[in-house]
């Protein structure tokens, strides 16, 4: 079976460089809904049985653009909803304190546990992946898309292969990318990463 990672569009707060976690519910940029129109596009000849989202819009609207394609529903499970920042929430990157700027990359790389008022990485995977684990362990359909969002995505992909999150920090995932986990006979693979060069065309 496969597991279509998307994130969702690039939202007013990505475009401004703001911290963005789970707990307000941010609404998609212009250029977002440009992208996501893209990326409904590219997906429209992909074969996929169910769709799955985080309920904040952001997602849902990235999800509904793809299910227009396919004459799917959107199920949401809030288990999808990205992690909780805490404190940071809201925060712009660019005029940062110097302590927050060193307390993210300090969360980023697994050193500190969490953020203030904010969730783990491990509490965020252990919940993301009880949403995706029973259509990868016990399958009844074999192409499902889940609309969330970076940390969630990434957290999924780093469980699936056994990689530890400690090295989160050394990947990126750009707004409205594909990504690709497929399980089979070699066990879980993945066979596509951040993927956006249908923005390019």
């Amino acid at each position: 079976m496969r597991l279509i990672l998307v994130r969702h569009g690039e939202t007013v707060w990505n475009s401004e460089r703001k911290v963005q976690g789970g707990a307000r519910d941010i609404e998609l940029s212009e250029n977002g809904r440009n992208q996501i129109g893209l990326l409904a596009n590219v997906l429209r000849n992909e074969s996929v049985d169910l769709i799955v989202a985080s309920p904040l819009k952001r997602a849902v609207e990235t999800a509904e653009a793809i299910a227009g394609f396919h004459g799917l529903p959107v199920h949401t499970d809030p288990g999808l909803k990205e992690v909780d920042v805490g404190e940071l929430d809201g925060m712009s990157t660019i005029g940062m304190p110097q302590t927050f700027t060193q307390l993210l990359l300090e969360w980023w790389r697994g050193e500190t546990d969490r953020l203030p008022g904010g969730e783990s990485f491990k509490e965020l995977q252990e919940r993301c992946w009880a949403v995706v684990k029973p259509y990868v362990e016990t399958p009844t359909c074999e192409d499902v898309l889940v609309v969330s969002h970076y940390f969630v995505t990434l957290s999924i992909i780093f469980k699936a292969l056994d990689w530890p999150l400690n090295t989160l920090v050394k990947f990126r995932m750009d707004p409205a990318c594909i990504n690709v986990l497929e399980f089979g006979e070699f066990g879980p693979r993945l066979a596509r990463f951040n993927d956006t060069s249908y923005l390019a065309v």
